[in-house]
């Protein structure tokens, strides 16, 4: 049967056979000054792990891979580094702050990093486990992920689309709540609340899909670009600006936010804190935006210079951290620089094997990132400015937050 005989019909529910297998290639080391950290039989026979402790604050973790696919955290609050175990050696890293999505061409590795923040609307729940391997996913092409609260969607880029079950990830399973055949291109699949976006060419830029791969509607979106999921809805970046997707009362509406003028650089990714409202997108030039999802507005911010990553901290006093080309942090708000470090990163940057690695992660007071050249990872103080860095026996190639 030909691809274009299959194109666009859903799949059934497929649940996956290997993830329970997937432990056996996945123990737990111990490296630097702590012992290993428990973990269950990791016989090909063995039940996954689901054991779980509540704790009393984020067990934020600082998680890198390394070059030959060893998986790292770094606790931020005891500055221990602790060996998960290994993978494939990766090419990107993404994470919506529990699972790990290590992504090379033809497949992406899914680990449950075993620290995780759970909302209870007024309040959070902060939780442990033993990290475990759930598996590879396989594709046709180079994998984009896209990861948040709802789910995961994976859109390999010669015509595949998957949507993952969060809730199955949970209980240490692999199961696709749908895998679609596309036109191949370079796409996403955009997790909601009920079903995904994915990204179609021909239906007018997205085609809103349930969560078993039904077409519910086509939404206008001219090249889509960027996604994020904020405390508002999720929102997916446009060339004109962006279509913002709001869950309540069982349905989910679209809207469009436009640019305020005509705009010669788009914003093509967004980054924030986790669950915020207002999100920083970046263009390639010395400017970058921010959309406010609350307010439904843009604003165009000059920042002197043309940023290599940028991520929005805060809503009230348009806090954003920014890495400049020289190596930088640079930390900026409403009424301008807020503080500058001097070159943290420039040996990094400088190698474009390694520059493509370096990662952002905000947290309400603290800024971290990863120097692959020096072998170390770095947090500020956004309050200050103030550095502080750890080494590590590996070369933190790629950059995760978990327990957010």
């Amino acid at each position: 049967m030909t691809r274009s005989s299959r194109r666009n019909r859903p799949s059934p529910h497929r649940r996956s056979t290997t993830a329970v297998a997937a432990l056996a290639l996945f123990a737990l080391t111990g490296c630097q000054s702590v012992e290993p950290a428990p973990v269950a039989d990791s016989s090909p026979s063995a039940d996954v792990p689901t054991a779980k402790r509540e704790i009393d604050a984020p067990a934020r973790h600082l998680t890198t891979l390394d070059a030959d696919g060893g998986i790292h955290h770094l606790d931020q609050h005891t500055g221990l580094n602790r060996a998960l175990g290994a993978i494939e050696p990766a090419e990107t890293l993404a994470t919506e702050g529990r699972y790990l999505y290590a992504s090379r061409p033809g497949s992406v590795s899914i680990v449950d990093s075993g620290a995780w923040t759970w909302s209870h609307g007024d309040h959070f729940h902060y939780y442990e486990a033993p990290a475990v391997a759930l598996g590879e996913l396989t594709g046709e092409g180079a994998p984009v992920v896209v990861a948040n609260d709802h789910a995961a969607g994976v859109f390999f880029d010669g015509g595949e689309a998957v949507l993952l079950d969060a809730a199955a990830l949970a209980d240490g399973e692999r199961v696709e709540r749908f895998r679609l055949d596309v036109e191949p291109h370079a796409g996403m699949v955009v997790p909601l609340r009920s079903g995904a976006l994915v990204t179609d060419p021909r239906a007018g830029g997205l085609r809103h899909v349930g969560a078993t791969g039904e077409t519910r509607a086509e939404v206008e979106c001219a090249e889509p670009a960027g996604a994020i999921a904020t405390a508002v809805g999720v929102v997916v970046g446009c060339a004109d600006g962006a279509v913002l997707a709001v869950t309540g009362a069982g349905a989910t509406t679209f809207e469009r936010i436009p640019y305020p003028d005509e705009v010669t650089e788009r914003a093509r990714t967004f980054e924030a804190r986790e669950g915020r409202p207002t999100v920083a997108g970046l263009t390639g030039d010395e400017t970058f935006w921010l959309l406010d999802t609350r307010e439904r507005s843009w604003t165009s911010v000059d920042a002197g210079f043309a940023p290599v990553l940028v991520t929005a901290v805060d809503d009230t006093d348009e806090t954003v951290v920014a890495l400049a080309p020289d190596g930088s942090v640079v930390c900026l708000d409403a009424d301008g620089l807020r503080w500058q470090t001097g070159p943290l990163v420039a040996a990094s940057l400088a190698d474009e094997a390694l520059a493509t690695g370096i990662e952002l992660v905000v947290d309400a007071d603290v800024a971290a990132l990863n120097d692959p050249a020096g072998r170390r990872l770095i947090e500020l103080d956004l309050d200050t400015g103030d550095v502080s860095s750890t080494s590590t026996d590996h070369l933190p190639l790629l950059l995760a937050g978990t327990g957010r």
